[in-house]
């Protein structure tokens, strides 16, 4: 089996990615008894975290073998590119580690094919310490079970320039939170402007179709359904704001630099952002700087989108209690609030987000992005399937496309989407 992976450099000083998937089927053939006693040696690998962070994985294993004498951690690190195959070739060879950091969309083939560890039999113990909606993210359609710990999530807040909300008559101190005021804000800032300011700068992606509280897939997982009503409406509200040019009209070809760019010039009123842009407003755009909003992002829900890492034992390990306890360990939440501390990410613990750090202003802008995007964690979900791939991701994206460019009706386009989607799905198996 083969799974494709974006790019993510594992670090996560920038957004997580959201990250694909596809997989075979399987039982699990392994020991779901974690309960005898902590020893023995046993493999851990990580992703592309050696050169930023070695002191802290060597720390982590030391403590980790004083608590349980007579354990052994041997650390893997494998480089970003290519790790999602190396993960393949392990499974399919017989030598997969004993402990994965892993993705959802990584995880999802791996239960399937019975190798990854269902936590919900062998570590519920632990499920009350994380975050519900970071304990779920590894859970895959159409299985029982729970298949990774939550290790570390990553969400964004919302920049949106208060200067041009003013302009449009709109309140600058109260940015849309759902989507239907976000369409209702948009058309008006289209029309005050003259079509000259766009509210938003991105087509509609599958985490978009989550947040407005389509059905993404069917429970057993061997189909998709964005095609709903939800999903027909949301497609339909985008291609009015494409007509009255509140969706910038280059929206089809965006990337994340040039939307970037038009936020910095105001041709853009609202747009996804980091600590890292907020210090490069500082020096480009001092006057952008001084009426950068920060807000939530879009959810009619009630719940923000989260992209989150995990640790999953192999369910083959000749050593059960130890890789259980080795998995919890790294991701419980002293080490968790340790490892957050050194890197821009956010524990999965429950509590974690409550402590000063994430919530205290100390005047930096680091800690101004960084609470904003705490305080959204902490009821958030993690709306990608593990199920939908790049290829799935551009089959949406093309027939979005042809929506809003008025070659087919949004309800069309989407059963077309959902038809190529569930295609390749199949494929995948």
């Amino acid at each position: 089996m083969r799974i494709s992976r974006r790019n993510f450099a594992a670090a996560a000083l920038a957004l997580v990615l959201p990250l694909s998937a596809c997989g075979s089927g399987g039982d699990d053939g392994g020991s779901t008894d974690a309960s005898g006693k902590v020893e023995g040696d046993i493999t851990f690998q990580t992703w592309n975290l050696r050169a930023n962070f070695k002191p802290y994985f060597e720390g982590l294993i030391t403590d980790f073998e004083k608590k349980y004498p007579g354990t052994r951690v041997k650390w893997i690190d494998q480089p970003a590119e290519g790790y999602a195959d190396k993960i393949s070739a392990d499974a399919a060879g017989g030598t997969l580690p004993d402990v994965v950091n892993v993705s959802p969309d990584l995880v999802a083939p791996l239960a399937e094919a019975g190798l990854a560890l269902d936590l919900d039999k062998a570590a519920d113990k632990y499920r009350s310490e994380y975050l519900d909606g970071a304990w779920a993210s590894h859970q895959v359609p159409g299985m029982t079970g729970t298949y990774a710990f939550p290790w570390y999530l990553n969400t964004g807040p919302l920049f949106y320039n208060k200067s041009l909300f003013e302009k449009a008559g709109l309140d600058p101190s109260a940015p849309p939170k759902t989507y239907d005021e976000l369409f209702a804000d948009a058309l008006q800032m289209a029309d005050k402007s003259d079509g000259k300011v766009a509210t938003l700068a991105n087509v509609p992606t599958i985490e978009d179709f989550g947040r407005y509280g389509a059905r993404l897939m069917n429970k057993e997982g061997t189909g998709f359904a964005f095609d709903d009503t939800k999903g027909i409406s949301l497609l339909t509200h985008y291609k009015e704001l494409y007509d009255a040019k509140a969706l910038d009209p280059q929206a089809l070809t965006a990337t994340p630099e040039s939307t970037g760019k038009k936020f910095l010039t105001g041709a853009v009123a609202m747009n996804p952002g980091s600590a890292l842009d907020l210090g490069n407003f500082k020096k480009q755009a001092p006057g952008l700087y001084r009426s950068i909003g920060i807000t939530d992002q879009i959810t009619s829900t009630g719940h923000v989108n989260m992209y989150v890492m995990g640790v999953m034992v192999n369910s083959r390990t000749k050593h059960t209690p130890a890789a259980v306890a080795f998995a919890h360990f790294v991701t419980d939440a002293q080490n968790q609030m340790s490892f957050a501390k050194k890197v821009a990410i956010f524990p999965s613990t429950a509590g974690s987000l409550d402590d000063p750090y994430f919530t205290k202003e100390d005047g930096t802008d680091e800690t101004r992005v960084r609470i904003a995007a705490a305080k959204s964690l902490k009821n958030a979900v993690n709306y990608t399937p593990v199920l939908f791939s790049e290829q799935m991701k551009t089959a949406l994206r093309n027939e979005v496309a042809k929506a809003l460019q008025g070659k087919e009706s949004p309800k069309a386009a989407l059963d077309n989407a959902v038809k190529a989607c569930d295609q390749l799905l199949k494929q995948q198996g």
